[in-house]
């Protein structure tokens, strides 16, 4: 029996987030490892383990994972998210990197000035109604099918349903006019291992706030 993978980054969501969603569908059970102190850091730092010296890192079939995008790809990939041919994967990287930059607008949200958020949340609010959205509400229509890529559940799925729970903790109306979007977060919502993930007690981590990025603050140096 292979071990767990083990995932080693601060108690909160930030890059880890995504890697927790995407194991979760797969329900594969993992273990986390929280940076609890700088000298914590550093000593995974002496360790070698960080190979450009930045969290995340995941430990899975005997190797050190670091960079997020690697990280996502080999769980897709190893649990069968990643569509069934070449074809079928450079869709899945196309809506992963649409969602991914969505979500990148949200991850900076709370290193702002609050007067910097006010204009942050108005900036994810525009941009998921206007450019992220619509474009995965068309596909849906375009693809008449339960998923956004084949026929099963992908790692564009899960980004996606991770991205519009995300959005909706800011923006509560954001589907309103998504009726497609509406019948695909129900629907993916309602996936027993996500299902699962979804319930209190999980290992999905709350939305960040500041007590969480002072700490981070004072484990990476950053004033």
């Amino acid at each position: 029996m292979s071990e767990k993978p083990k995932l080693h980054y601060f108690n909160g969501r930030g890059r880890m987030e995504s890697i927790r969603w995407l194991l979760a569908p797969a329900g594969v059970e993992f273990e986390e490892e929280f940076l609890e102190s700088r000298e914590w850091y550093e000593m995974l730092l002496q360790d070698g383990a960080l190979l450009f010296q930045q969290v995340p890192m995941v430990e899975i079939d005997g190797m050190k994972m670091v960079q997020t995008r690697a990280i996502l790809s080999y769980i897709a990939g190893k649990y069968n998210l990643y569509g069934k041919d070449l074809k079928e994967r450079a869709w899945i990287d196309m809506y992963v990197e649409g969602v991914r930059d969505l979500m990148d607008l949200i991850r900076v949200h709370h290193k702002l000035s609050p007067q910097e958020q006010q204009k942050n949340l108005a900036l994810i609010g525009e941009k998921a109604a206007t450019r992220y959205f619509p474009v995965y509400e068309k596909i849906l229509k375009d693809h008449k099918d339960d998923f956004l890529v084949g026929n099963q559940l992908t790692w564009a799925d899960v980004q996606l349903i991770e991205a519009i729970l995300t959005v909706e903790e800011k923006v509560p109306t954001i589907l309103s006019e998504f009726l497609l979007l509406q019948a695909f977060k129900a629907r993916v919502s309602s996936i027993a291992t996500i299902k699962k993930f979804l319930q209190p007690g999980s290992q999905r981590k709350p939305p960040t706030d500041e007590k969480a990025v002072a700490f981070t603050n004072r484990i990476f140096n950053r004033r």
